[in-house]
C-alpha cells in the first residue's frame, strides 16, 4: 500500500473533571492524532503521550518530533507491505512506543478499511460486545471517593478501579469496599510505592480485590516478584510491561498473575496482540487499560478487547466518561449489561467530527510523498 500523505494534529480537550493519579493531575487532555491517506481512504490513529512525562517519559512534544522526523519518513519512503513491514521499518528507533503506536493505529485503520472489515474482525476478534469498567482518580476526600464510585456503579459499570497513593490507600479502599460489597474492585498505585510498603498491600487481602495494579517501580520486575508471593490478591503489571519479552520475563519471575495491555505503552496493536497471544497460551488473564483516549483511541481499544484472552473488564468506558464532546461523530455508550458495543463499520468504525477537530487543534502539519 502506498501512503500518499500523513497529517499530524496536536489537540487539547477539556476533561469533564480533573483526573488525579499518584503522579499528577490532568484537567486538559493533550494528544496527537495521526491521519494516513491512501487511494482515497483515510486511516486515523491516536498517540496517547500527554503534556507531562508522569506515566511515561514521552510527551506530546517528544512524540511530535519522533513522528515527524522518523515515523513519517519511514512510512512515506516506499509502499508498505503490511503492518509488520511498518514495525520493522521503525524498529531501529529505540523506545518512543506511544509515537510508534499512534502511527501504527492509523495504518491498522487504513488496512482494515481497505479490506472492508471492522478492525476487530481484521485482528481476529470474537465478540460484538466487550465488558468494561471505570477508572476513578484520586478524590479530595474518602467521602467524595465513595460518592463518585457509587455514581459510576449506579450508571451500570460492573467493575470499579480506584487510584491510590501513599496516605490515600488502605482507608480509601476499605471505605469503597464497604460501599460496594460484591462489586469487582481493584486498586491502581501507578508505581507510587516501594517494597517496604508491603504491609499496606497485605492488609488489602481482606478486601476481596480483583487485583492490585503496579504498586512498585515503573521499570521494576524483581521487587514485584518479591512482593507477589506475600499477597493473596493477584498483582497486575502495567508500566513495567513494554513488550512481549517484558511480559514473558514478568511471568517467569512470578512478578504478576495478570497483565494490563495498553497499545500505546507497548508500541501498538501489533505488539499488544503478541502479548495477548502469549498470555492466552499461558492461561494468564489480560485486560485493556486506558489513557483517557478520544473516540479514535477508544475504538482501537474496543477492537483489541474482542480478542479471546481479554477476560477481565477493561478501562475503556463510555465516551461521556471524560468529555462533553469527542472528536468522533460516533459515541460509545454503556450497555445495560456493562459492555460497550463493538463498531461494525470498516476500520475503527468511527469518523472524525471535523468541527470538533478544528476547535481542539493547537497545531497541525501535513507531509506528502515527494
Amino acid at each position: 500500500m502506498l501512503i500518499d500523505e500523513i497529517e499530524l494534529y496536536h489537540i487539547k480537550m477539556r476533561l469533564k473533571a480533573p483526573f488525579r493519579t499518584s503522579f499528577g493531575e490532568e484537567q486538559d487532555r493533550e494528544c496527537i492524532l495521526v491521519a494516513a491517506f491512501s487511494e482515497g481512504l483515510i486511516g486515523w490513529g491516536e498517540c496517547v503521550a500527554s503534556r507531562f512525562p508522569g506515566y511515561s517519559y514521552e510527551t506530546v512534544k517528544t512524540a511530535w518530533h519522533t513522528l515527524q522526523d522518523f515515523m513519517v519518513p519511514a512510512v512515506l519512503s516506499a509502499p508498505l507491505a503490511g503492518i509488520q513491514d511498518y514495525v520493522q521499518r521503525v524498529k531501529p528507533v529505540r523506545g518512543h512506543p506511544m509515537a510508534k503506536a499512534g502511527m501504527e493505529m492509523a495504518l491498522w485503520d487504513l488496512y482494515s478499511r481497505a479490506a472492508g472489515q471492522p478492525l476487530a474482525r481484521f485482528m481476529g476478534g470474537e465478540r460484538d460486545r466487550v465488558p468494561v469498567g471505570v477508572s476513578v482518580g484520586i478524590q479530595p476526600s474518602i467521602e467524595q471517593m465513595v460518592q463518585t464510585v457509587l455514581a459510576f456503579r449506579d450508571q451500570g459499570y460492573p467493575r470499579i478501579k480506584i487510584k491510590i497513593m501513599p496516605g490515600r490507600d488502605l482507608e480509601v479502599a476499605r471505605a469503597v469496599r464497604e460501599a460496594i460489597p460484591g462489586v469487582p474492585l481493584q486498586v491502581d498505585a501507578n508505581s507510587a510505592y516501594t517494597l517496604e510498603s508491603a504491609l499496606i498491600f497485605k492488609q488489602m487481602d481482606d478486601l476481596d480485590l480483583l487485583l492490585i495494579e503496579q504498586p512498585l517501580g515503573e521499570d521494576d520486575l524483581v521487587d514485584h516478584s518479591k512482593l507477589a508471593p506475600q499477597l493473596l490478591t493477584p498483582l497486575c503489571l502495567d508500566e513495567s510491561i513494554h513488550s512481549l519479552d517484558h511480559a514473558r520475563w514478568a511471568l517467569e519471575l512470578g512478578a504478576c498473575r495478570i497483565i494490563n495491555i495498553k497499545p500505546g505503552r507497548v508500541s501498538g496493536l501489533y505488539e499488544a496482540s503478541r502479548i495477548h497471544d502469549y498470555c492466552f497460551e499461558q492461561g494468564v488473564p489480560v485486560w485493556c487499560g486506558g489513557m483517557l483516549e478520544t473516540g479514535i483511541g477508544r475504538a482501537a481499544n474496543v477492537a483489541l478487547a474482542t480478542l479471546p484472552g481479554f477476560t477481565l473488564p477493561g478501562d475503556i468506558s463510555a465516551s461521556d466518561r471524560y468529555y462533553e464532546e469527542d472528536v468522533t461523530n460516533e459515541a460509545f455508550v454503556l450497555n445495560s449489561d456493562g459492555t460497550l458495543s463493538v463498531p461494525n463499520g470498516p476500520g475503527l468504525g468511527v469518523t472524525v467530527k471535523n468541527s470538533a477537530l478544528e476547535r481542539f487543534t493547537l497545531n497541525e502539519e501535513g507531509f506528502r510523498v515527494t
